[in-house]
């Protein structure tokens, strides 16, 4: 007898089957306790067009090589732009960039109406006024469940001390900085 975690063979179809114990509804409310930034990933389509969509699952992999990753659901309407594209530039939104978030995370024919953005590496949209940009070559990508990991290695980036977007339980928020005169 081995006491070796008895793991199914794919965790993915345990899920997708509906074997499993975790109610998928309350499992997202507890993720929606942590705090994420707020990015617009982009990509250049393979016909020219700037693509974009808001993105939460954004995160540092390694500093050395400089990697990072972010997730897309697998029937996400821009996977294959994604997919096929040879950069993407994930974008930090600053506190004021709400609607811009707002702007990108809905279905639209042209999501970059009115928004100012630069081509970056590959061509992948920059947009102007964020927080922090991260131009990547895609690196890889993995299947998770019901989303596609993209690595990406970091280029080219830049930042400056503005105040960060962040979401929580399904609402955007802002950073409140503790006071470090009270610490010893």
């Amino acid at each position: 007898m081995s006491d070796a975690p008895k793991h199914p063979a794919d965790p993915a179809n345990e899920l997708a089957s509906g074997n499993s114990a975790i109610d998928p509804r309350d499992f997202r409310n507890a993720l929606g306790t942590f705090a994420t930034g707020v990015t617009i990933v982009t990509a250049m389509t393979a016909d020219g067009r700037p693509y974009g969509v808001t993105c939460n699952s954004f995160a540092s992999v390694s500093l050395n090589p400089p990697l990072v990753l972010w997730s897309l659901g697998m029937f996400s309407q821009g996977l294959t732009i994604f997919q096929n594209a040879s950069h993407f530039a994930v974008n930090v939104l600053g506190a004021s960039q709400q609607a811009l978030a707002s702007q990108f995370a809905k279905s639209s024919d042209d999501k970059f109406a009115g928004v100012n953005w630069t081509p970056g590496l590959g061509n992948a949209p920059v947009l102007t006024d964020c927080v922090a940009n991260f131009q990547c070559r895609a690196a890889n990508r993995y299947y998770g469940g019901d989303h596609i990991i993209f690595l990406g290695a970091v280029e080219a980036y830049a930042y400056n001390r503005r105040e960060p977007l962040l979401f929580a339980r399904g609402s955007f928020g802002r950073f409140i900085a503790g006071d470090d005169s009270k610490s010893s």
